[in-house]
């Protein structure tokens, strides 16, 4: 027989029924479609695959929507597709007029299609239209209002303040030999009635603002050491033994009354152990070709390189994913006791002359990842560049080597490094810069020397210089 008359056969036995929807708040908008085929003499055709392409159509002809199936017929010629499985159907579809099945087979299961015809389609799928229809019905009358309720009663006043006795300036919170006093001040203000301490300045004094609210981590406070000083979510506040002073935390930033900064000035984390050029000088220095703002020096450094070769713009050598604990400075000593934590309680440089070359027993490679990222050394509001941040400063320079690295405006110097023993080495041959990047186990660091500047795998243990990139 030919083809052709087969399959017109199969039109004409061709079975189509749309089954009842179920359709509620999130009704899929989807169309069971089931079919019989048979051959020519009326048997089914058992097990067979075949293509379908089915399209939605309006009373004109024109195709509002179609994809394809390619389905399996069971032992009894029975055939099961959803339309609207494969893609989605748009939610307008049966926003108005006639809609028809338009219906296309290959009985081979490949891409040659004869044309079956189309069909109307009856109430059922129009219900899949409620899912869209968020007509409004007329509100409803106004209700009646409610009788005013009583006026509370006014709260009891607070104690007054203390009054201060002149010996600190402005908001700089005090002792004044009975409690901490301070000017002009919301945060440490005794006469809203919100309280400060009364303990006495030494070495674990403490000054906090009343509150319910418990737990708060301030920006690279360990947790042993939030924990130790009740921190509340503003106004904690610590009594700095060393400096004889307070620092406070008013939510955002760490301010100073050691009158080493500007209130307002971002700080180092008040946990810092500083070398003996002490806190470096937060000053910004802006690329014009990266657009990016970094730190003007290297941590660690008491002045801007004034040359490749200058000592006093080395600044201090860490180990990747250390805090500024002391171990950075140049001359710290050293153990070679692996730390068990992410947090070495001592300011000793941790030796580690074996594979894997970590100061940690257990490597941890999230460490230095963002602006708030654990044990992040830079101040508030910086953080250690990424690998891609640092290559673009490499790519800016007039050449790529120590002579450009000078040039360019963040003036890298020729800072040398720490190796896995704690050895100084390569001091004004080469600079050694970490960044927060991690290839497999082992962070990326950008060296820079008289002939070029590269790229290179290092070892955690080692000891490298940063220079810290604004947020």
């Amino acid at each position: 027989m030919h083809f052709k008359s087969y399959l017109l056969f199969l039109i004409l036995n061709f079975f189509l029924t749309i089954l009842t929807l179920s359709v509620c708040a999130q009704a899929p908008l989807q169309i069971p479609y089931q079919g019989i085929a048979r051959d020519a003499q009326g048997a089914v055709l058992q097990n067979q695959n075949i293509t379908l392409l089915l399209a939605i159509e309006d009373i004109s002809g024109t195709e509002l929507f179609s994809e394809t199936h390619n389905t399996t017929t069971n032992q009894f010629g029975l055939f099961n597709v959803k339309i609207g499985s494969i893609s989605a159907m748009p939610s307008n579809l049966w926003s108005n007029g006639n809609r028809f099945l338009h219906v296309k087979i290959d009985p081979a299961g490949g891409n040659s299609y004869t044309d079956l015809g189309s069909t109307q389609f009856l109430s059922v799928p129009y219900a899949l239209y409620a899912e869209t229809s968020n007509t409004p019905g007329p509100a409803g009358p106004q209700g009646i209002q409610g009788i005013q309720g009583i006026q509370g009663e006014i709260g009891p006043q607070g104690a007054n303040g203390s009054i201060s006795n002149g010996s600190a300036a402005g908001n700089t919170p005090y002792w004044d030999g009975t409690e901490w006093v301070v000017n002009n001040s919301n945060i440490f203000n005794n006469g809203n009635g919100i309280g400060i301490g009364t303990t006495a300045p030494n070495a674990s004094a403490k000054v906090e603002i009343s509150s319910t609210t418990q737990g708060f981590l301030p920006p690279r406070m360990t947790t042993n050491q939030r924990d130790s000083i009740t921190s509340p979510a503003i106004g904690l506040t610590i009594y700095n033994i060393t400096a004889n002073c307070l620092q406070w935390w008013t939510g955002s930033i760490w301010f100073d009354g050691c009158g080493n900064n500007t209130p307002g000035d971002p700080l180092f984390s008040v946990i810092s152990v500083f070398c003996a050029s002490g806190a470096t000088a937060v000053i910004d220095v802006t690329n014009p070709v990266t657009g990016k703002i970094w730190m003007d020096r290297n941590l660690g450094a008491s002045q801007v390189a004034t040359s490749s070769n200058d000592p006093n713009a080395y600044g201090d050598l860490y180990q990747w994913g250390r805090r500024s604990d002391g171990h950075q400075c140049r001359n710290s000593s050293t153990t070679n006791t692996l730390s068990s934590t992410d947090e070495p309680v001592h300011s000793n440089f941790i030796i580690a002359p074996y594979l894997p070359y970590d100061w940690q027993i257990t490597p941890n490679n999230n460490l230095w990842q963002s602006m708030n990222g654990l044990n992040n050394p830079c101040p508030l509001g910086y953080r250690i560049p990424t690998e891609m941040e640092l290559e673009a400063e490499r790519l800016s320079w007039v050449s790529t080597n120590i002579a450009g690295a000078f040039a360019s405006p963040l003036k890298f110097t020729l800072t040398g490094m720490r190796n896995q023993i704690g050895g100084l080495q390569y001091v004004g041959s080469t600079g050694h810069y970490w960044s927060s990047g991690i290839a497999g186990t082992n962070p990326r660091g950008l060296l820079c020397f008289s002939s070029g500047a590269n790229w290179n795998d290092l070892d955690k243990a080692y000891g490298l210089a940063i220079r810290c990139i604004k947020n």
